[in-house]
């Protein structure tokens, strides 16, 4: 890391196949966590996802977006440099092969990653489509994010009173007010993707790959975001043929209100990646387990 030191774990039997989770947020815990689970995220996210994996596999965890948001540089954003992190954490802890989870921005990392390097063995994107990905529409926002921070520093991002669901959210009348050094760092990252063409990359992927979505991803911004809809759910659908030709397995979660962020929970998510990376990786299936509510 070029900036800060993140704090990474390994846990499980060194003996088994390892699985790269930079998604894994820190436990939380009183007002905190009682405001996160009004929004529907688990609190205790991180320590859930590696509790039900390491019976079965080595988990690589850490919280590469915590990291970034506690030590921001937006120069260094991009997907070479991220990419060059990830490679990095694996060699500090003596990882050569691995396989990949990432859900939102940090799932087209995993792409990215697969792209640059034979390291990976499987790789698992969650709420980014891996085929038409929304790189423009993301572009605006992120920009859009970044001019909003700019004018209104200092508060974070001012719900809507009531509205504590990313679906139900007004995305109209949102205010965010983060420091702008950090939502300017995600500005360069869909910059240098802009022209990016996942298309006419699929032939590099030999590999196990699975690609899902909440059956709800769909998300519409308005004028303060640039007008536009990051539709996941939708662009995973309409190319789900051409996925699969492709080698991808794809999966849509359904549930009531399975949006982006409740897509993205253990309780969701595991039930799903756990035994698909046992079959890729040719592990004998145990008992699932599912971290409780």
């Amino acid at each position: 890391m070029s900036i800060g030191v993140i704090e990474v774990g390994l846990s499980g039997d060194p003996s088994h196949q390892t699985v790269m989770l930079p998604i894994t947020k820190k436990s939380v815990y009183n007002q905190e966590a009682d405001n996160l689970k009004q929004w529907g995220v688990d609190p205790e996210l991180g320590k859930h996802f590696v509790e039900g994996l390491t019976d079965t596999f080595q988990v690589l965890f850490f919280d590469y977006e915590g990291h970034r948001f506690q030590y921001p540089n937006p120069e260094r954003l991009t997907p070479d440099n991220i990419v060059t992190d990830f490679l990095h954490i694996a060699d500090e802890m003596n990882i050569k092969n691995f396989s990949y989870y990432g859900y939102s921005w940090l799932a087209l990392v995993g792409l990215q990653l697969a792209i640059r390097t034979n390291r990976l063995e499987s790789l698992v994107m969650g709420g980014f489509p891996p085929y038409e990905g929304p790189y423009q529409e993301m572009m605006i926002v992120t920009n859009k994010t970044h001019m909003q921070a700019l004018s209104t520093q200092g508060e974070g991002i001012k719900r809507p009173h009531g509205a504590w669901n990313s679906d139900d959210m007004d995305w109209t009348n949102i205010e965010v007010t983060i420091d702008p050094r950090v939502t300017k760092q995600f500005v360069p990252m869909y910059q240098s993707l802009a022209d990016f063409d996942d298309r006419g990359i699929q032939n590099k992927l030999n590999l196990p790959k699975l690609a899902f979505a909440g059956e709800m991803d769909t998300i519409v911004y308005g004028e303060n975001f640039g007008n536009v809809t990051v539709d996941m759910v939708g662009l995973l659908k309409r190319n789900r043929g051409e996925l699969v030709d492709l080698g991808w397995d794809v999966e849509i979660l359904m549930g009531n209100d399975m949006d982006h962020t409740k897509a993205m929970q253990p309780s969701s998510v595991l039930p799903l990646i756990k035994p698909w990376f046992m079959r890729s990786l040719g592990i004998q299936k145990k008992n699932i387990f599912t971290p409780s509510d």
